[in-house]
């Protein structure tokens, strides 16, 4: 009913999306580019083509001036005055496309992006917990016969439809990681062989590499826990951890982007966070939304299936039907 309701507004939506646009700041969020199948990701991100990517930029130039982080920094503190409303564009994860594929259509079209990395896979050392399910449902999908013990594993029956048991695979969280190796075991994938092979995050070199071209290199904790499962000292140790990474590689320090989201996160976390005086502001994704934590600033996915135009077109109807009852900004307890 939402989303039918979203749909009809954003219908009525202006095509100069940068005159409508709620706020005077764009944040759009993208993880990888790529015209093959990505088995790491490719059941937890709908990632888009480079034609598909190069077409978003295409439109949010149009509507938005692209800003670098200094002029990002200089913009939030009032001394920046841009001709249009800014768009600075990041990406999250340190996947290797953004290398191979997305930084070179970016620096041919002149704009600058951060990305938000996890030290704990760089080099390629372990692979994110939700890259391992998406790699396991892909094993269930493509094999012919599977050892009844992984559905046993997740108390189905061994004749349960295989999408059951892929969706039990794709819901394991954070907290319940080590289970992936034993049905990788089970299901006789070689995750590590996967790395080796496939290498599908960047290298410390590679990111020093970006850096000197320009590109920011950012923090999005040590190895992407969702935060508002965690404790306030969890919490703390792997963002301090990474920031410890960053500023021993020369990367950008500055800022933090939640893994997965900041839902549930609460005000006490932000208080610590910003004792820390070297780090501007943080980062969301939950769309056009405002924040009661005034340097936590919210993303907008862009890996939802849809263009940039369709999806900018609905976020801004949605922040104003949620404006109409004041449910547009995230209150922090």
């Amino acid at each position: 009913m939402k989303e039918r309701i979203i749909n009809v507004l954003a219908a009525f939506e202006s095509e100069n999306i940068g005159k409508s646009f709620p706020l005077d700041y764009c944040l759009p969020l993208y993880h990888s580019v790529s015209n093959k199948e990505l088995s790491h990701i490719k059941h937890v991100i709908c990632y888009k083509t480079t034609q598909q990517f190069e077409d978003d930029l295409d439109h949010l130039s149009k509507n938005f001036q692209f800003v670098d982080w200094q002029e990002f920094k200089e913009f939030i503190a009032g001394n920046f005055k841009p001709q249009k409303k800014i768009a600075l564009l990041t990406f999250d994860d340190g996947f290797r496309e953004f290398y191979d594929i997305a930084a070179p259509i970016l620096e041919r079209k002149g704009i600058y992006a951060c990305n938000f990395v996890n030290p704990a896979f760089i080099d390629n050392r372990d692979m994110m917990f939700r890259c391992k399910a998406s790699l396991l449902a892909d094993a269930v999908e493509k094999n012919k016969t599977i050892d009844p013990q992984v559905y046993h594993m997740f108390a189905l029956d061994h004749h349960a439809e295989k999408k059951k048991l892929q969706k039990k695979i794709l819901s394991v969280s954070y907290q319940g990681k080590d289970i992936l190796d034993q049905l990788a075991e089970k299901l006789e994938v070689d995750l590590k062989g996967y790395s080796k092979e496939f290498e599908p995050y960047l290298t410390t070199d590679e990111l020093k590499e970006l850096t000197g071209k320009g590109f920011g290199i950012s923090s999005h904790s040590w190895d992407h826990p969702r935060y508002g499962e965690l404790s306030l000292k969890e919490q703390m140790e792997t963002t301090d951890k990474t920031f410890a990474y960053l500023k021993e590689n020369g990367f950008l320090y500055e800022s933090f982007a939640f893994p997965f989201t900041d839902f549930k996160v609460k005000k006490d976390f932000f208080e610590e966070l910003f004792k820390n005086e070297e780090i501007f502001c943080s980062f969301g994704c939950a769309g056009i939304k405002l924040d009661s934590v005034k340097r936590n600033f919210q993303r907008i996915p862009m890996e939802m299936g849809e263009s940039a135009a369709e999806i900018l077109k609905k976020e801004t109807a949605y922040f104003r039907l949620k404006k109409l009852i004041s449910k547009n900004t995230i209150i922090r307890e």
